[in-house]
């Protein structure tokens, strides 16, 4: 009924159950709804992100079980309202360490978010690291953004959006299955994961993730990719400018034609700690 009065419209199921066709066209039994909450990967990785570093080699898989069902539905990735009340605590002080091993986590976080396959719900505060619970009674912890390092977060923020709008392998595959490729999935050792995303009508460049989930920098660490040539080091979540520590790669790196995780070419990179990079490749 939405979708015949008001066109365009995006409906949203708040949903929790493995119900299918949530997001299927009603002509195909389908409920009709534009797209519908992952609770399951909002669950997984919030699991994840609030162990102990040392620990997650042995929760790998609480990151890669979302994507074998990522696209059986339109799906929203949401941090949600939720997940921030009732004692259960701000997502920045959900994440285990010192307060900088906080926020580089928290910044880590979003960028797989981002990068992640799916739409993104972000709740209010989250993109200003605020410590204390959202109150419905108060305006948000604006005053904490005389913080350089929560300034840094919600610099970052903007930055993964504008990157998000800017490059079409970010959000044209979001909900198609050609849209995404796994670089690095078995890498419980170090914690890393690395993927490639795709525009599906093949016009614009394809986006590398790497994420490394441990509190330790990674150097010479070779990643597969789709094609040789630069590759432009477009976000790093460990920047100074977000509060990092700026271990990177510079703005450019060159694959070469050494193949590598089942691909054609590989980069060589430094792997920041608790962080996450994204790369673009040049047209």
């Amino acid at each position: 009924m939405v979708a015949e009065r008001c066109p365009g419209a995006i409906v949203i199921a708040e949903e929790s159950t493995s119900w299918p066709g949530v997001t299927a066209d009603t002509s195909s039994s389908g409920l009709g709804f534009a797209y519908k909450w992952n609770m399951g990967w909002m669950h997984d990785t919030l699991q994840y992100f609030a162990r102990d570093p040392a620990q997650r080699r042995w929760h790998h898989a609480d990151i890669t079980f979302g994507l074998t069902y990522a696209h059986a539905e339109a799906f929203v990735l949401p941090l949600s309202h939720d997940e921030v009340v009732h004692l259960k605590k701000a997502l920045v002080a959900k994440l285990p360490g010192d307060a900088w091993q906080r926020h580089a986590g928290l910044r880590a976080y979003y960028g797989l978010m981002w990068a992640y396959p799916g739409k993104k719900l972000l709740f209010m505060g989250g993109e200003i690291a605020q410590e204390r619970e959202w109150n419905h009674d108060g305006q948000l912890d604006w005053a904490g953004l005389a913080n350089p390092v929560k300034a840094g977060l919600q610099r970052w923020v903007g930055d993964l959006n504008a990157l998000y709008i800017s490059e079409p392998a970010l959000h044209r595959g979001d909900c198609d299955p050609r849209g995404f490729r796994w670089v690095v999935v078995d890498d419980t050792a170090n914690s890393v994961f690395a993927w490639l995303r795709f525009d599906p009508t093949g016009a614009a460049p394809a986006v590398l993730m790497v994420c490394n989930f441990t509190p330790r920098a990674l150097h010479g660490y070779r990643v597969g990719v789709s094609k040789a040539g630069v590759w432009q080091e477009r976000l790093n979540s460990d920047a100074t400018r977000y509060g990092g520590s700026n271990v990177g790669n510079g703005e450019e790196i060159v694959a070469l034609d050494e193949p590598s995780h089942g691909w054609p070419a590989s980069l060589t990179l430094s792997l920041p700690p608790l962080a996450c990079l994204l790369l673009v490749a040049a047209s």
